[in-house]
């Protein structure tokens, strides 16, 4: 029988409970779905002391071995995240027991990945200085922040740079190992265990949370309701500040004092958030060419569509298709 590929998921008090067992169940679905013909996965839970954790939804998470326990060479480790609120804000938990420990035993990992606030792991012991990364939306700026030599960009579900993956907020890590079993064993298996757990194999777009209509606070002004939407449907007209403060029969000045004050961003930062959105949707789903993905989203030219690329998402318009 074939040896099954080893996967480590590491535990530490307060992470998301999805974090570690999202993957665990791909994993697990995806050998019942393979058969014995084909190597499977073990998953093994482990923990500073081999004792339970608490995650953050009060649930206990009980683990197989603990850190000095672990053995050889490691095919795949994971590292969840989690997060806390602090004075109104969010941050990464950091768990020095866990970063002491991965300093010692990535090098024995074939593949490395994190899931959410996780990155912020990485990061810390340096498998991510070089490389692009991602993490959950909401700790992304302190990533980049903290770690300049790391490449962070919020918006993708996840990005695999050599044996190191990075994957955005919760969820995502099923996506994740979605996409590592398909390095495994192809996309077939990976279609099929998607489908056994009624999930996409490859989810469209980038972070939910980035998408622009829901990334501003909801605004309370129907005028302002009614532009945004709108807005959305004539992307590739003219959204001046002129034209769309006359939409709302205001003068400009007002149009904008108004509009920052519902959705906490100004009407050009908007516009443009919108149409990279549609861009980056025709990238991913459709074969236009860049002149006409540019034209389509209002962006206008090849050259703006570059520009704006790499100023909000830090990469090239080809690259971020060949990636999604």
């Amino acid at each position: 029988m074939p040896q099954p590929h080893r996967v480590l998921i590491v535990a530490f008090p307060g992470i998301e409970l999805l974090d570690a067992t999202g993957p665990a169940e791909v994993f697990s679905v995806a050998s019942r779905v393979g058969g014995a013909d084909r190597p499977g996965y073990l998953v093994r839970i482990a923990t500073a002391d081999g004792a339970p954790v608490t995650t953050s939804s009060g649930v206990r998470l009980m683990a197989d071995l603990a850190f000095d326990d672990v053995a050889g060479p490691i095919d795949t480790l994971l590292v969840p995240g989690a997060i806390e609120l602090v004075d109104g804000g969010v941050e990464p938990v950091f768990d020095h027991e866990v970063t002491s420990w991965l300093q010692r035993a990535a090098p024995r990992a074939r593949r490395i990945g994190s899931i959410c606030a996780g990155a912020h792991l990485l990061a810390a012991v340096g498998l991510l200085e070089g490389r692009p990364a991602t993490t959950h939306w909401l700790t992304a700026d302190r990533l980049a922040a903290e770690h300049p030599g790391v490449r962070v960009e919020p918006d993708p579900i996840f990005i695999r740079d050599g044996r190191v993956w990075t994957c955005a907020g919760v969820t995502s890590g099923m996506d994740m190992a979605l996409a590592m079993v398909a390095e495994d064993h192809g996309q077939d298996l990976a279609l099929a265990t998607a489908r056994m757990m009624v999930m996409y194999v490859k989810r469209s777009g980038g972070q939910s949370q980035f998408s622009v209509p829901l990334s501003v606070q909801g605004a309370s002004d129907d005028r302002i309701d009614e532009l945004r939407r709108w807005i959305a449907e004539h992307l590739a007209e003219d959204l001046s500040l002129e034209t769309l403060a006359a939409r709302t029969h205001l003068s400009t000045r007002h149009f904008t004092r108004l509009f920052h004050q519902r959705t906490s961003t100004t009407p050009a930062a908007y516009v443009e958030a919108a149409r990279l959105e549609a861009a980056r949707r025709l990238l991913e789903d459709s074969d236009r060419s860049l002149p006409e993905v540019a034209a389509a989203s209002g962006l206008g030219s090849v050259e703006t569509l570059h520009r704006v690329f790499r100023r909000r998402l830090g990469t090239t318009p080809a690259e971020y298709r060949r990636r999604f």
